[in-house]
């Protein structure tokens, strides 16, 4: 099936409305655009939220607009602006809304609290009303959720009536204060922490559910509703449940899913990893039964924003992660007028040739391969904070961890595998019977990680004596600060003098150290790296680095991870390595007769990317994809040890390997 483009757009209303939609039809057919989404009232047109004459006169609009694109031979869809609001941003609420209080007890102007029983009524009696247009899909944008509700420093939730209800839960009366301070508090998680993410989820849920049925009811079930999300750690601290939201959401077993993935202006092309493994970490999360149609977002609204070449590479991304459709954000919104930016129009017709290539070639079922991040959405209910006071300290996830391996030329996978990764305080949120289970395999652990394990009772599974975390100001760790990490076997030297801090590690004897810290006047501070094979058979590798994704980056860096990851493997060695340039992003998937490879540039400079693979690659197919290009066969030569790339890589382009 070939690729699909849903393009967002903002229609003015007024009597110009008819030209403007004729425009947009026009610009449809030359971009091979299959589906408009139409937004209400969005940015500069916000107002607050419609009621009234503003609702009517943003019906109207819809419906006139949904005609003539569906005589056009378009689907269409629908994106009211806002549910609870995004941002004050000089708005003020008309309609006797309850409003968002954050942690600090400032109080929102123009965004609703999801406890008030007026902003209830008025957001489902919206969304029901629109349904009766029969849109395929009406979206709840992702101002949906208490977190990123400027000018509130983290978010809302905090309002009396979320209060109150966590009152009834605890058991008596809980002020604002003593919420912040118990949930946030360091140490072992306060007992409140629960039981308030337990009233934010229940609340959350109530409203998802009030509007599909809703929508359901009203649109005679022609019409299903859409979530767009944003990053797994903030919606862990808010203590989304995911299978309970789309469950919520899809009535009849339907939901469409707008996942965040890719950057909103222009960025370096090392970004992609976070536009790799937020698409991967997202599938991973959502029903088989719900459709992906990733969001490319740009901002400001603008051509200026965010470049071409960029904007091709994301949908790429996306259409590797197997997407039903791309949801397009490429017109600036406050215009109105598609044709007046043909450039547009060239950029999807010229992305369009690779994006189809790949679609034709996607199996039915995609099965990533790699190292494994294993995923827990409810992290945060299990964070320990260090210094209390700020919800931000419990937003943890495994991106991290997946900008290191990925940037390092190692593919990732959100699904279990032969070797996996924990990082950080993520090692707090799996059971002992799931850390055992992880020990039992190739495990790569980070300094906190490591210590977290070693407090957990799992010190001999790592090949630990002791272990001490030393932050960086911590002046009175001697022998002085750490500066350099130096390999016992090449004496090359890696930099650890930007670590926030340092796990200082003492392995036991029967595990083998790598690398050692030293300070800067070449002094031994401790091991910087080390290897062990525990009584459960499995392989652990552990770095005294505690923030491994701020490690700088270089060749030498790349050969230790390699290795590393050879050694977790074992004797069942797997994994293609990629190396040849800085930050070769792999995405890595299994047919069922092979294996297929996708890696992107994401340097400036063209790059030749190597290989490694455990044994030699049998009928190798090599196709290269340039940035708005049609994709050309190209070569590749075996070493005996490596597969080498006949021909340079462009920035942000994409080579495609296939063997059995």
């Amino acid at each position: 099936m070939p690729a699909r483009y849903h393009l967002r757009f903002q229609l003015h209303p007024g009597p110009h409305l008819h030209d403007r939609t004729t425009e947009l039809v026009k610009f449809c057919g030359e971009a091979g655009v299959d589906e408009v989404v139409l937004l209400l009232g969005a940015e500069e047109l916000y107002a607050g939220h419609p009621a009234g004459a503003d609702e009517d006169l943003w019906f109207e609009t819809a419906a006139a607009a949904t005609r003539q694109l569906r005589e056009a031979g378009l689907q269409v869809s629908l994106n009211p602006w806002v549910t609870a609001g995004h941002a004050d941003r000089g708005r003020a609420d008309r309609l006797g809304f309850i409003p968002m209080v954050g942690a600090d007890g400032a109080v929102a102007t123009a965004q609703a609290s999801f406890a008030c029983p007026r902003w209830r009524a008025w957001i489902t009696a919206h969304y029901a009303r629109f349904a009766t247009l029969g849109f395929r899909v009406l979206w709840l944008e992702d101002d949906f959720r208490y977190h990123n509700h400027a000018p509130l420093t983290w978010g809302g939730g905090f309002e009396q009536p979320m209060l109150d209800r966590l009152s009834a839960l605890v058991g008596e009366s809980v002020t604002r204060e003593a919420a912040v301070a118990a949930v946030t508090a360091p140490g072992d998680p306060h007992p409140w922490r629960a039981l308030l993410q337990q009233v934010w989820r229940t609340a959350q849920l109530e409203v998802a559910g009030q509007i599909a049925e809703a929508v359901a009811t009203s649109s005679g079930g022609r019409s299903r509703l859409g979530l767009m999300s944003s990053e797994l750690g903030v919606a862990s601290v808010e203590g989304r449940d995911w299978p309970a939201l789309f469950q919520a959401l899809g009535v009849d077993g339907e939901v469409a899913h707008r996942p965040h993935f890719a950057r909103y202006s222009d960025a370096p092309g090392r970004e992609l990893s976070f536009s790799l493994w937020t698409l991967e970490v997202q599938r991973a999360l959502r029903p088989g039964w719900a459709t992906s149609e990733p969001e490319l977002e740009n901002w400001p609204h603008t051509a200026w924003s965010k470049s071409d070449t960029q904007t091709w590479s994301e949908l790429v991304a996306a259409q590797l992660a197997g997407s039903e459709a791309m949801f397009l954000n490429v017109h600036p919104m406050q215009s109105g007028h598609a044709q007046r930016f043909p450039d547009i129009a060239e950029l999807l017709r010229r992305s369009r040739p690779a994006l189809d290539w790949i679609a034709e070639r996607q199996p039915e079922e995609l099965r990533t391969f790699g190292v494994g991040l294993p995923v827990r959405p409810e992290a945060a209910a299990h964070v320990r904070t260090r210094i209390g006071g700020d919800l931000a300290e419990l937003a943890v996830d495994a991106g991290p961890a997946a900008d290191f391996l990925l940037r390092y030329g190692v593919p990732v996978t959100a699904e279990p595998a032969p070797v996996r990764v924990l990082f950080g305080q993520l090692a707090w949120a799996f059971d002992d019977a799931e850390l055992r289970e992880l020990l039992s395999g190739g495990l790569l652990l980070d300094g906190v990680a490591a210590d977290v394990l070693v407090r957990r009772g799992f010190a001999d599974l790592i090949g630990l004596a002791s272990v001490e975390l030393v932050a960086r100001e911590d002046h009175a760790a001697a022998p002085g600060p750490y500066a350099l990490e130096l390999g016992e076997a090449d004496g090359a030297y890696l930099s650890v003098n930007n670590q926030p801090a340092l796990a200082r590690l003492e392995p036991v004897a029967e595990a083998e150290a790598w690398t050692r810290i030293l300070t800067p006047r070449q002094e031994a501070w401790g091991v910087g790296r080390f290897v062990f094979g525990n009584a459960l058979g499995g392989r652990v590798a552990v770095l005294a680095a505690t923030a491994p994704e701020l490690l700088p980056y270089d060749d030498d860096g790349q050969r230790l991870l390699h290795a590393t990851i050879r050694f977790l493997e074992a004797d069942r060695p797997a994994l293609p390595l990629v190396s040849g340039g800085p930050h070769l992003l792999p995405h890595l998937t299994r047919t069922d007769d092979g294996w297929t490879l996708t890696v992107a540039n994401g340097c400036a400079d063209p790059a030749r990317p190597r290989v490694d693979l455990p044994r030699p690659p049998e009928d190798v197919i090599s196709f290269r994809l340039s940035p708005l290009a049609d994709p050309t066969p190209t070569t590749s030569t075996w070493d005996g040890h490596r597969l080498h790339t006949d021909d340079p890589l462009p920035h942000r382009g994409w080579l495609r390997l296939a063997w059995h």
